[in-house]
């Protein structure tokens, strides 16, 4: 099958011979292990970085708590290890280990005795998830939360951290194999004041000689964004490492993630910072484990795709109703962007796309018959029944999402660091779909023949003052181990007159669907058998390819063009759990079919 999506790609690269030196690679830019806090907590204490890089690799490997074998059926390309950089391997360390003695006092020594007594109990009576609840955020305001960094009374943090994480770099050394697999080394930073998520996931081309001059920046450092990039400034000065700093789960961030006037510190919005985000935010995660980060229905209400993968939960005790603000979501932030360079001249939100998973396991798999839950303790299908009441969320309120698709020169280290920086990247939210966007002059019949693009624009580039329309060359092929694609869509963007639009066009689709009189393509039929969790490609198109031009193009308006690639529907992960589990998949809380998806980095045009 792999050399089926091979022979695929290779179909449409033939009308592409400039794109031929690019090779997409498939991976993952989020995934913590049993050195993360949470994950240890909530059960992970098996499987360690080790086990995530072979898993990813695909060989099986041990799944914590059920010992179950499991295994990826198609190996990713490259994996970052991000475990969270606050108290970095610290909770396995005091459990497995002990906390280190040297050069603790009497006080910090007791203090050590009481932390081991606690965290063991903990673990040995089965009360991790507990523990990780009663310090999670409590209700005030982000910026008078963002004031006091988090603690823990563990003496010795600093010593246990550097331990795990030279560890850790290591043996991401031991498995990049360029070429072949490429290990990114990294951590997460992990600001939540107040339950509004700021998280950064923060990844290097360095190797573990360069990464063990550092330790990772977190936010029992600085709970504020704009720290974060001032230590990569300094660091990447000091050490010569290459960064970049991918936010992520903005659909929870209390309109806090894309703001328009005022950071966290409550400052105006000016061109250092914005120069500074810029810089090292130049990928946004818009879909994961926790909900889809494109867009909301309440944002975008001609958008009928809008209402796909909602999380209205957010990371705190005594969370209040979930509250989407165009500062939560990727196309909100896209417009905002807009608006911040027409007033002082630049954009810091002139972002690409990627997907990953954020699984907690150390079990790297976006597939919906092959989801293995955010964490081990809800993995299985009774446990995802009923995992969170105190919350109101269940195990299948996480989406089995996504992936990270990259156009590299080769699978090394800096060429993949190279394509987030030049943003040629995108989302998926499990599948393999192959997206190819170019912008030019491109004549209406090139999506049909042999056509160069040398001169054109790719996803995630810049169209600079031209008079008439630029020409998209979008190419899409599905995932051959998966479903058909129902539709080719470019989402625009747009500032006039002080304030920002969007729509949605259908550009291109399968079967001999018309046009409707509100201007939509109707809806693919869903042959989602709900009693057996079965479908067919009998709809749909194994490719898409059209060239596309903006019908309302303004040469004086500044504008921002991304495609989203969607598949027939397919089963959900919590209908194959209802269907184990003999109940009706209503009592899920969610449809028994989704239409999976692609999203590609924008391309922004600048008159």
């Amino acid at each position: 099958m792999r050399r089926t999506f091979v022979l695929i790609v290779c179909l449409f690269l033939v009308t592409a011979p400039a794109s031929a030196e690019k090779e997409l690679l498939w991976g993952d830019t989020h995934l913590h292990t049993s050195n993360s806090f949470d994950a240890y907590l909530n059960t992970n204490t098996t499987t360690d970085p080790d086990s995530a890089y072979r898993f990813a690799k695909g060989e099986p490997v041990v799944y914590p708590v059920t010992g179950v074998r499991v295994q990826l059926e198609t190996p990713l390309d490259f994996l970052v290890v991000a475990d969270h950089g606050e108290y970095y391997g610290v909770i396995r360390h005091v459990v497995d280990r002990g906390i280190p003695r040297d050069g603790l006092g009497l006080i910090d020594r007791v203090k050590a005795w009481a932390a081991e007594y606690y965290l063991r109990g903990v673990m040995e009576d089965g009360e991790g998830s507990a523990a990780f609840a009663s310090i999670l955020p409590e209700t005030t305001t982000p910026e008078e939360a963002a004031k006091t960094p988090p603690s823990m009374p563990i003496p010795g943090v600093e010593a246990m951290s550097t331990n795990i994480w030279g560890e850790a770099i290591a043996i991401a050394d031991r498995h990049n194999t360029p070429g072949t697999f490429t290990t990114l080394i990294g951590w997460e930073w992990s600001s939540i004041p107040s339950g509004a998520n700021l998280h950064r996931v923060v990844m290097t081309s360095a190797d573990a000689e360069t990464a063990g001059q550092f330790l990772p920046f977190s936010s029992a450092d600085s709970m504020y964004p704009s720290d974060l990039w001032r230590w990569l400034d300094e660091t990447s000065a000091e050490t010569g490492a290459r960064f970049t700093a991918i936010p992520h789960n903005s659909n929870i961030s209390k309109g806090y993630m894309f703001p328009e006037q005022n950071d966290l510190r409550g400052k105006p919005i000016d061109e250092e910072w914005v120069k500074a985000r810029a810089r090292w935010e130049r990928v946004v995660e818009a879909t994961q484990f926790k909900g889809d980060s494109e867009t909301h229905p309440a944002l975008s209400p001609n958008d009928p795709f809008a209402d796909f993968e909602e999380y209205p939960f957010y990371i705190q005790n005594d969370p209040p109703p979930y509250d989407p603000k165009p500062a939560d979501f990727v196309r909100g932030g896209l417009r905002i962007g807009l608006a911040i360079e027409e007033r002082i001249g630049f954009n810091p939100y002139r972002f690409g796309l990627i997907g990953a998973t954020d699984a907690h396991t150390g079990v790297a798999t976006a597939e919906e018959p092959n989801f293995w839950g955010k964490f081990p303790s809800v993995s299985t299908p009774a446990q995802k029944m009923g995992s969170d009441p105190s919350r109101k969320r269940t195990g299948w309120d996480f989406s089995a999402s996504g992936l990270a698709a990259v156009w590299a020169e080769e699978n090394s280290r800096d060429a993949i660091l190279d394509a987030f920086e030049r943003r040629e990247v995108y989302a998926t939210t499990g599948p393999r779909i192959m997206v190819r966007v170019f912008a030019g002059d491109f004549a209406p019949e090139a999506s049909e023949g042999d056509v160069s693009t040398e001169g054109a624009v790719a996803m995630g580039g810049e169209l600079t003052r031209r008079e008439s329309a630029p020409a998209f060359l979008i190419q899409a092929a599905k995932d051959p181990k998966s479903a058909h694609l129902d539709r080719i869509q470019m989402i625009k963007g747009w500032i006039a007159e002080g304030a920002t639009h969007e729509q949605v066009y259908d550009v291109a689709w399968s079967g001999e669907r018309v046009v409707d009189a509100k201007g939509q393509v109707p809806a693919v039929q869903d042959t989602v058998d709900v009693k057996t969790a079965r479908y067919t490609n009998d709809h749909g198109a194994a490719t898409l390819a059209t060239v596309w031009r903006d019908p309302d193009f303004d040469p004086d308006v500044r504008a921002f063009y991304y495609v989203r690639v969607l598949e027939i529907p397919t089963p959900r992960h919590s209908l194959f759990d209802a269907i184990a589990l003999g109940i009706d998949p209503a009592e899920t809380g969610h449809p028994a079919s989704i239409q999976e998806r692609a999203y590609t980095s924008p391309i922004h045009y600048r008159p």
